[in-house]
């Protein structure tokens, strides 16, 4: 009796995560546009840079000709996948951790994720948070590797990409036995 009463509370279970996930569209994603608009307003529009002004601050503290903080926040898994040499890293939902690491409020910081969305959410926040010179690096590391810039990571070293692909259609045809693929 007990394994019927399981098997049918699992079967409902199943059933009611599988119409869940075809119930349609997000009844939240309006709001999370409106969210996200909402932190992008925080950050004043000359406070939002392109590729070839964060390459030049970029160089300049490589070179320790400025002070500023330089931060990635994409996730652990994409950071140490690759990442821009010498540059920092907090992933975005760790972002309550900067205010303990960095005390100056007029800290020159520049944020940046894969495109945009996570950094405007972060930058966002630190203006909220009271920081007054947050930059955001708006087209991330996927306008770095379309302008020719390197990475780094810890197997390979320094390297350029040389075709950004977020997740290619014919991915699964490009190979024809793995173990394990993550997408």
């Amino acid at each position: 009796m007990k394994k019927r009463i399981l098997i049918t509370l699992g079967v409902i279970l199943f059933f009611s995560t599988a119409t869940l996930s075809f119930a349609g569209d997000n009844p939240l994603a309006a709001q999370e546009k409106k969210v996200n608009a909402e932190f992008a307003a925080l950050i004043p529009a000359d406070k939002v840079i392109g590729v070839d002004a964060f390459y030049k601050v970029y160089q300049d503290v490589m070179a320790g000709k400025k002070k500023a903080y330089l931060i990635d926040v994409r996730t652990h898994p994409e950071f140490y996948a690759f990442h821009i040499e010498g540059t920092d890293h907090i992933h975005s939902g760790h972002m309550y951790t900067i205010p303990k690491k960095i005390k100056d409020p007029n800290a020159e910081i520049y944020v940046w994720c894969r495109t945009s969305k996570r950094a405007t959410y972060t930058a966002g926040f630190l203006y909220k948070y009271g920081y007054k010179n947050v930059y955001l690096y708006k087209e991330g590391v996927v306008g770095w590797a379309k302008a020719g810039h390197p990475f780094v990571n810890q197997f390979t070293g320094k390297f350029q990409i040389l075709e950004y692909r977020k997740i290619p259609s014919d991915v699964e045809k490009s190979f024809r036995l793995r173990e394990f693929h993550p997408y």
